[in-house]
This record gives C-alpha cells, sequence and structure tokens, in this order.
C-alpha cells in the first residue's frame, strides 16, 4: 500500500515454565500489545514475526509457524509436514465509520504479510488460525473479507450457525454499553476454497460504497447535479440506476470517469483522509473494475464489479502454483473443529451477566482435532 513504518520484522520468544511466549508492542509509547502462549509439550515454535502497522491505527499483529510434536496417526509419512500457521491480533475499534476502512486495511495487510511468509518459505499447504479481538461483528465487511477467503470461525462451525446468526452469541460488552460478538477464532484448511486476495479486498472496499450509498449526505458545487442529488435523497436509498448516475457525476456520456469515481469515493468518505484509501488503492479499485480497460466504466461494468460483483471464481495464486503440481494421494495436515465455548456461559445464549467483572470480554476456547487431508490438483 506504499505506506511507511510498516513491515514485518523477526519476534523473540521467551520461555515461561511450559510455554512459549511470543509478546509485541508495536512501540513503547503504543497501548497495543499482544501475548501468545504456546505450550512446548505439544508445539514446537520454527519462527515468530512481529506485523507492524504502526500508521494503519498502529496496532500489531502476531505471525507465529509451529510444528506439532506429536505426529498425526493419518500423516505419519515423513513427506508430509506437520505445521502450521498462528496469527495474533487486535483490530482498531471503529470509533466511527471512517475507521471500518482502517479495519479492513488491517486485515488485508496480515493476510499479504502470511502470503508473503509462506511463499518465501514455502509453505503454501499449512492450515492457519487466526485470533484475537476483531472488534467487528458477523455483520461487518472484514467478517465477509475472511470469510471469502475461505476461513471459518470455528465457534459458529461447532454449533453450526450459519453467517446470518449474529444474535446467537456476544462476547464483548463495549464501553458504550453494547453487547456483540467481536472475538473469533477463524481456521484456514489448506484445501479450502479462497479467491484472489486482492478480488476479496476489492469485493470489500466496493460494499463499503454501496452500503453508503444507502445513507449519505452530500454537496456538489455544480448546481444542476446538485439538483439531481437533492432528487435522489428524497427517496430512502439509492437504487442500482441512482448509485451509477453518482458516480457518473458531470460525465456527458452514458459512463462513469476515473474523476467522477474518485469525487464519489470523497463523498462517501471513502477517500481525501486520513483513514481512506490511498492512491495507490484508488487506482487499483479503478483497474479491477475497468474490465476492458479503456478508461471509463459502462453501466455493464457497474453492474459486474461495483454493484453486484460477478467475479470469475478462482482459487489463490498461492494455491495455484502450488496446487498444480500436487499428487492427488499426497496428503497434508489440517484441522477440524471439535468443540468450542464461551465463558461465561451467559454470552452463548447473547445475554452480558451483570455480575462478570474479570473482563469486557468473554473468553472463548477451541479444541481442534488434526487430520490428514488430501491435497486434489487444481482442475482448470
Amino acid at each position: 500500500m506504499g505506506r511507511k513504518n510498516r513491515g514485518m520484522t523477526k519476534g523473540r520468544v521467551s520461555r515461561i515454565g511450559s510455554y512459549a511466549i511470543a509478546s509485541s508492542i508495536a512501540d513503547p509509547s503504543s497501548i497495543s500489545c499482544l501475548l501468545t502462549a504456546v505450550h512446548k509439550d505439544y508445539f514446537r515454535v520454527v519462527d515468530h514475526r512481529e506485523l507492524l502497522f504502526n500508521d494503519i491505527g498502529d496496532r500489531v499483529a502476531q505471525l507465529l509457524h509451529v510444528e506439532l510434536l506429536s505426529p498425526v496417526s493419518q500423516c505419519r509419512s515423513n513427506n508430509v509436514r506437520q505445521e502450521m500457521l498462528i496469527v495474533n491480533t487486535h483490530l482498531l475499534f471503529p470509533h466511527d465509520s471512517s475507521l471500518c476502512l482502517v479495519r479492513l486495511n488491517q486485515v488485508y495487510k496480515i493476510l499479504q504479510h502470511v502470503e508473503s511468509y509462506q511463499k518465501e518459505n514455502n509453505l503454501n499447504l499449512l492450515p492457519i488460525i487466526l485470533c484475537g479481538d476483531w472488534n467487528g461483528s458477523k455483520r461487518g465487511h472484514v467478517y465477509k473479507f475472511l470469510r471469502s477467503q475461505g476461513f471459518v470461525s470455528s465457534y459458529d462451525t461447532a454449533h453450526q450457525y450459519t453467517d446470518g446468526d449474529a444474535q446467537k452469541w456476544v462476547s464483548h460488552r463495549n464501553h458504550r454499553g453494547n453487547i456483540c460478538g467481536v472475538d473469533f477464532i477463524w481456521l484456514l484448511n489448506p484445501n479450502s476454497y479462497r479467491k484472489l486476495l486482492k478480488t476479496s479486498w476489492t469485493e470489500a472496499v466496493f460494499g463499503m460504497f454501496k452500503e453508503r450509498c444507502q445513507f449519505f449526505e452530500v454537496s456538489w458545487s455544480n448546481s444542476l447535479h446538485m439538483l439531481v442529488i437533492e432528487s435522489l435523497l428524497r427517496r430512502a436509498s439509492l437504487t442500482e440506476h441512482d448509485a451509477f448516475a453518482f458516480l457518473k457525476a458531470d460525465s456527458q456520456g452514458d459512463y462513469i470517469t476515473y474523476s467522477g469515481f474518485c469525487e464519489a469515493l470523497r463523498q462517501l468518505s471513502l477517500l481525501g483522509h486520513c483513514h481512506g484509501l490511498s492512491v495507490e488503492e484508488t487506482k487499483d479499485l479503478w483497474v479491477q473494475a475497468d474490465i476492458d480497460g479503456n478508461g471509463v466504466l459502462d453501466y455493464k461494468e457497474f453492474q459486474q464489479r461495483i454493484w453486484n460483483p460477478t467475479w470469475l471464481d478462482q482459487r489463490n495464486e498461492i494455491c495455484n502454483e502450488v496446487w498444480e503440481h500436487v499428487d492427488s494421494t499426497e496428503q497434508t495436515i489440517g484441522f477440524s473443529v471439535k468443540n468450542a465455548v464461551l465463558f461465561p456461559t451467559e454470552v452463548e445464549k447473547g445475554l452480558w451477566p451483570e455480575d462478570y467483572s474479570l473482563s469486557d470480554h468473554a473468553r472463548l476456547t477451541v479444541v481442534f482435532s488434526p487430520v490428514g487431508m488430501p491435497c486434489p490438483s487444481l482442475v482448470s
């Protein structure tokens, strides 16, 4: 994303009793810190990295590459790597709507780092577990973004909840007194289907655009366009045709120009401020939307890329590179969700007990069962 003070640095692991302890602090003056404890009788820490996002909400994430010390019975062959990647993070709290994009960019950058680490170390076929305080519910864009990347919420999997079951459980009472489910332990198995990472990010940003088109205020200087917008605002929300007209701005033809595209993003507070899209990110969105590359977006491209995305189904590039050369009989390690519980138990029913004072977060515990799984060749 072309910003400074962001990267992946080598981490340090200390040992306390039976645990390997990885701790992270973004910088000495930051309140963002993490701790990950790995039991040394079950795992060996192969590597540890700190992912620093000093300019994206001043947050930090941890990446641990660990090896299982007890061989999985289905994968006792020497050529099966019984390893996994664990990420721990704490996303920014969305104090206002402009920070929703910041949180999405934090997760996007985490997955970019994970992808880079896998490529650098030839670790394409490893399960990935993401855990932490995501500061967003199942209705949010971060949740949808991770789902589009093939991750599953382990708690919802254990209880057979769907993506739409947003009120079944809670895990946090925030400083405003609201209760919601924000703590997730995500699982991605090596054989899971996932889209290209940039495709998922683009869909998520355009999802924000579509959502904000429903409720927004505008202040155009052009008097003719002001009349059009005033007419649109009399309706409860913008329809597909209204949104296309909004993006067209002052275009003389039946198409969207790049300048009109940028102005619409600015009007919707997705551009033009410190938490908005960068110039590079805005250009990336435009390139993704301009299917034929002619420099403008017609109505069909607007439909297919922005309003009702119909991206071609394809696996992540990192999966394509390795799966094309994997024999269908080769085995790798994965995990099934054996059990998942929240404490105190009231939160599992969507309630927050008034006498619970240990934390403003519930404790989420997940039990995974390692399993061997085939790595089928990619079918083009």
